[in-house]
């Protein structure tokens, strides 16, 4: 008992469990009576939920809306990318494949309720996960889930509502928070899939194993490895065609170029460790590390029409790069990430009433790139064809005091829950240059030859650099239960960032219970996500391929502080700022039916974002040869409306147990004002209103009878809008709602042996096809918020003792 009411303070002073112990913030179990109500916890960091069904979506006596995903729930999901496993149970988490789009191809965006992929906050066992070193969509830098192995995750906790006051910045669009296994036993699981068509073929290999340390705790170690294969889904380019029929004598591969999933390799290891001191002190620590490889085709290059080049010039007198690359070269993009989390704590009690938590975590992303199978054609023959891109390093460190403090109030039935604590950050950004090849301008660029690597210039020595920000917060967070009905909320939080001041943000929660069976409960909240280092200082040069030219373009996205960024109208970053207002009922039944349904407005103002795009100046020195040049900018509001549905019903059938699960998100952003509301910025309002569904949803059906478990889902995704840049705009096209069938049959040869064998996209199903992409051999657009490579057929064999 004594262990029971210290984990309990922990949880409250952590901000992840309500005054009810609706929501945990470390890994745990508790068991359920019949009756639907948790037995009491007996381990120090056990995870205490009261009037909750197991097997239920959401958490009933939140004050907030909280999916629970379990270790079953993510197992349904073929992929060991946890993203894709998130964007089949989340119904508001969408993810993009985005085939050649530079580094985003292996991190790619993920977003919940359609805000930036950096305003959700990842925390793993409670605790912040540190960034990727990438800044991706127009400039998001967000946590890269797909670092985390599945096979390690013991639940997902995702809270749908604004939490900065609670977590401080990126909690806009809410919390998503992974629990890592600590149970004893081993799970040894083998599995592998392959598109229909005949690629993709991905061999995935997990361990975990864990043990119980006597009484004094626990420990498990994770090991997880996957490798796959690149997909096609392309079409031979129409100028490769001409080039052909104009070159009977040369052998141009069919296609040129690739669109589809990268080649990858992963390999992923981690720990999770709990040890008691006493009864009433707790040392906890866990890590992960992950390792991956990944290569991945850039636009190909047609000899004919690529003068900058295959121009020949006197400056080389008898070179030509059509010897070393008569057919055209497709430019090869390499990926090699290091990822590493540490986190280690003590926690215990001053008092019976007073308890405290003290952490520190260490993480930090590091990404090289590289580019095989290209040119600096400013170099001519003294060019290599192969470079080193550079690398980009995250490094943050936190530490991070709790306390709890459980307050008797002679007027109430139950304590008042009080938490406050303090947080020290810091966060630092690294560009280290590439090759001097790589981002050189050599002699041939005075008869324009084109400098720079071809495909992806290399980070220069200008660019590169090193650069902090440092923050200090406190916070207060309190919970009143009045009555048997009523319980409110209140937090505060008080922010101090080194590069650009302070800020304080609050929120309100309440709940009503209007039967023991039906409560009501809303939130409001202000909420902030401050810009990082890499978004304040970093510069990046990108290329593309004009889809109506053909020709290459060259596009600069400058720093904020750059001299030329600031002659054509920039300003220094500031935080984005939000207002959160949410309303939800929700409900339970003795006849297995549960669910909800919540509402939520969020506006955003001052919105980040890239500005529009600017020629450069007359007399201006452009020695990289910049087609245009951008700066990221606090450019526009937002006002984000939606709903979410959840339901749940479980029922005998037959000798088996059926579960039927319906998960259904809308979504609408709508641009208020600011520079990208008119015509200057057209492509970012359209961006921010269309490229994603407004409407999202699925229908999973489950039925476990014997040694067989059968599972259905049905998934369904609305109308959106895509684009395609170009040097001189940007081109639309909408494509219609799809709607995909996966299937699954388990059999449960014994007690330790299992086999899965499932598809997903059973029939096939392809969306329409990008036809402003047809001259550049894409099928079926890039940007698509599902996968585009069809049927995926999986087998997979799991071993547990």
């Amino acid at each position: 008992m004594h262990r029971s009411k210290l984990s309990r303070s922990i949880l409250l002073a952590l901000g992840l469990v309500s005054a009810g112990g609706a929501i945990a913030a470390d890994a745990g179990t508790a068991g359920t009576s019949s009756s639907g109500n948790a037995a009491a916890p007996t381990q120090l960091d056990a995870m205490l939920v009261t009037g909750t069904r197991a097997s239920n979506r959401t958490q009933f006596e939140t004050l907030a809306p909280v999916d629970v995903f379990t270790k079953q729930d993510i197992q349904s999901v073929d992929s060991t990318d946890l993203k894709d496993v998130l964007a089949q149970l989340v119904p508001s988490f969408v993810v993009q494949r985005l085939p050649m789009a530079d580094g985003q191809v292996f991190v790619r965006p993920a977003t919940l309720r359609g805000l930036s992929p950096d305003q959700t906050l990842v925390l793993v066992n409670g605790r912040r996960f540190h960034r990727s070193a990438l800044l991706g969509n127009r400039g998001a830098q967000a946590a890269d889930l797909a670092q985390i192995p599945t096979s390690a995750i013991k639940r997902i906790e995702v809270l749908r509502d604004g939490a900065s006051a609670q977590y401080g910045s990126d909690a806009i669009a809410g919390v998503i928070n992974i629990i890592l296994e600590d149970s004893p036993g081993t799970e040894i699981t083998a599995g592998y899939s392959q598109y229909a068509q005949g690629d993709g073929a991905s061999r995935d290999f997990s361990a975990r194993t864990g043990w119980a340390l006597g009484d004094y705790g626990s420990l498990a170690l994770f090991a997880e490895s996957s490798n796959s294969d690149a997909t096609s889904r392309t079409r031979q380019r129409p100028d490769a065609i001409a080039f052909q029929a104009a070159h009977p004598e040369l052998d141009v591969p069919n296609p040129v170029q690739r669109w589809g999933q990268p080649e990858l390799e992963s390999r992923r290891v981690g720990f999770n460790l709990k040890a008691n001191a006493s009864d009433t002190l707790e040392l906890y620590a866990f890590g992960l590390y992950s390792h991956s490889d990944g290569v991945s085709d850039f636009n190909w290059r047609n000899p004919d029409t690529t003068t900058g080049a295959y121009r020949t010039t006197s400056i080389f007198p008898g070179w030509n790069l059509r010897s070393l690359y008569p057919v055209g070269f497709s430019p090869q993009y390499g990926n090699t990430q290091n990822d590493l989390q540490l986190v280690a704590g003590l926690r215990g009690e001053i008092t019976p009433r007073l308890r405290w938590d003290l952490s520190a975590s260490y993480g930090r992303n590091a990404i090289d790139y590289s580019l095989d199978n290209s040119i600096n054609a400013s170099l001519g023959p003294d060019s290599p064809t192969s470079f080193d891109l550079g690398r980009l390093t995250q490094t943050e460190k936190n530490a991070n005091a709790d306390f709890n403090y459980e307050w008797d109030v002679a007027a109430l039935s139950k304590p008042v829950n009080v938490a406050f604590g303090a947080e020290f950050r810091q966060e630092t950004y690294q560009v280290r240059a590439g090759d001097p090849a790589s981002y050189a301008v050599g002699r041939g660029a005075a008869a324009g030859l084109e400098a720079n690597s071809n495909g992806a210039p290399g980070f220069s020595a200008s660019q590169a650099g090193q650069w902090s920000q440092r923050s200090k917060a406190a916070y207060v967070d309190m919970e009143v239960p009045l009555g048997e009905r009523w319980s409110i909320g209140a937090a505060g939080r008080y922010e101090d960032f080194s590069s650009f001041g302070s800020t304080v943000d609050g929120k309100l929660s309440a709940r009503f219970a209007i039967t023991p069976e039906v409560a009501l409960r809303g939130t409001l909240s202000t909420g902030f996500r401050a810009p990082t280092p890499a978004q304040l200082n970093t510069t990046s040069t990108t290329q593309g391929l004009d889809t109506r030219t053909l020709q290459i373009f060259t596009s600069g996205r400058l720093s904020p502080s750059d001299p030329l960024a600031q002659l054509l109208g920039a300003k220094p970053l500031t935080p984005e700022e939000s207002r959160t207002a949410s309303l939800g009922l929700t409900w339970r039944t003795d006849l297995g039916l549960s669910g909800s349904v919540d509402v939520y407005r969020i506006t955003l103002s001052d919105r980040f974002s890239q500005s529009a795009s600017f020629a450069i100046p007359a007399g201006t020195p452009n020695p990289l040869g910049y087609t245009s040049v951008n700066y990221f900018t606090n450019d526009f509001d937002t006002t984000t409306t939606g709903v979410d549905v959840v339901g749940n019903y479980l029922r005998d059938l037959g000798a088996g147990r059926m579960t039927l699960t319906l998960a259904y998100n809308y979504n609408q952003t709508r641009v208020d004002n600011g520079s990208t509301s008119v015509a200057t910025n057209e492509t970012q309002r359209v961006l921010f209103e269309d490229r994603l569904p407004e409407h999202k949803g699925s229908f999973t059906g489950s039925w476990d009878v014997g040694a067989w478990s059968l599972m259905a889902r049905v998934r369904y995704y609305g109308k959106w809008t895509d684009s395609t840049g170009n040097a001189t705009g940007d081109i639309y096209q909408q494509f219609g709602a799809m709607t995909f069938l996966d299937l699954a049959v388990g059999y449960r040869i014994n007690e330790h042996h299992s086999l899965r064998v499932g598809a997903d996209n059973v029939f096939d199903r392809y969306p329409d096809e990008a036809t402003f992409q047809a001259s550049r051999g894409l099928v079926y657009s890039r940007n698509a918020p599902y996968d585009t490579d069809g049927a995926n057929v999986y087998a997979q064999y799991r071993l547990s003792f």
